[in-house]
């Protein structure tokens, strides 16, 4: 995946990467930058952006970093329009920033929605929005926001982070239809565990983060450089939903075929969080 040739249908593609300074989205940039796309690396912390975008240049790729704060339109505005005012066109736009918030939803203040709603769901908004605008006047392009499984099936525990993410499989999907005679394709990632820096920097209420990390199995975590060959795999087959890894269709199945199973399940996973909080 990682050789560069003409056949390749990211060579010399114009490609916007939000969240691109660490986990999934710069895996995204570093497989782009080696398959030949010009990636513009873009994230509110400017020395990851920059280190991203170091790593693409020096092993031959080309790279920009963007300081952006996805939460503010101007500023994702900004990043829409300086990019084809220097390359002329955006060919694809990774949403791939959020954040976290693991607890019982009676913990989470309003200040917290707020938060994360605005990362998680107007940082995409935004984004598709302007980008959309950009790629319909163009007559091609392909938007691509990261979700989640927990945007497919219920999450508790999860509940603020799988509000936001149901939201931008919605989105995504009822966007895609409305783009296809446009020219402009539209994707919704789905991924299971991905060991991302969201681990570290998830905000959990009442409990130990080491032990509500354990809570999931090792085997079930992918790297991001899996993840991101996942993803760029549905993105060259334009798939409307990209779901993996093979335990991510297991439970969506699980979900729709046995709804009590699931709940039971569910509920398990909530009383132990609570158990495990009470501990703290």
């Amino acid at each position: 995946m990682g050789k560069k040739t003409t056949m390749d249908q990211f060579v010399n593609k114009i490609a916007i990467v939000t969240g691109g300074a660490s986990g999934i989205g710069r895996a995204l940039c570093e497989v782009l930058g080696r398959r030949g796309a010009v990636v513009i690396v873009a994230d509110i912390v400017k020395d990851g952006a920059e280190r991203t975008a170091a790593t693409i240049t020096q092993n031959k790729g080309w790279a920009q970093a963007k300081t952006v704060d996805v939460t503010r339109p101007e500023e994702v505005e900004r990043l829409i329009s300086d990019t084809v005012s220097v390359y002329g066109r955006i060919d694809y736009l990774f949403n791939n920033a959020g954040i976290c918030i693991v607890g019982d939803t009676r913990e989470i203040d309003l200040e917290l929605w707020r938060r994360i709603v605005d990362v998680n769901l107007w940082g995409v908004i935004y984004g598709t929005t302007m980008a959309y605008r950009q790629m319909a006047r163009q007559g091609f392009g392909h938007i691509v926001n990261t979700a989640s499984l927990a945007g497919l099936i219920s999450s508790p525990t999860f509940t603020s982070y799988a509000t936001t993410k149901h939201a931008v499989v919605g989105l995504s999907r009822s966007l895609r239809a409305e783009a296809e005679d446009l020219g402009v394709k539209v994707s919704a990632v789905c991924p299971g565990f991905v060991r991302t820096g969201m681990f570290d920097s998830c905000i959990i209420l009442k409990a130990k983060r080491e032990e509500a990390n354990n809570q999931v199995n090792p085997r079930m975590i992918l790297e991001p450089s899996q993840a991101a060959q996942h993803i760029l795999r549905g993105v060259e087959q334009n798939q409307a939903l990209i779901v993996f890894p093979w335990y991510s269709h297991m439970i969506m199945w699980i979900s729709r075929c046995f709804p009590s199973l699931m709940f039971a399940l569910e509920r398990k996973s909530v009383r132990d969080f609570r158990k495990m909080c009470d501990e703290s």
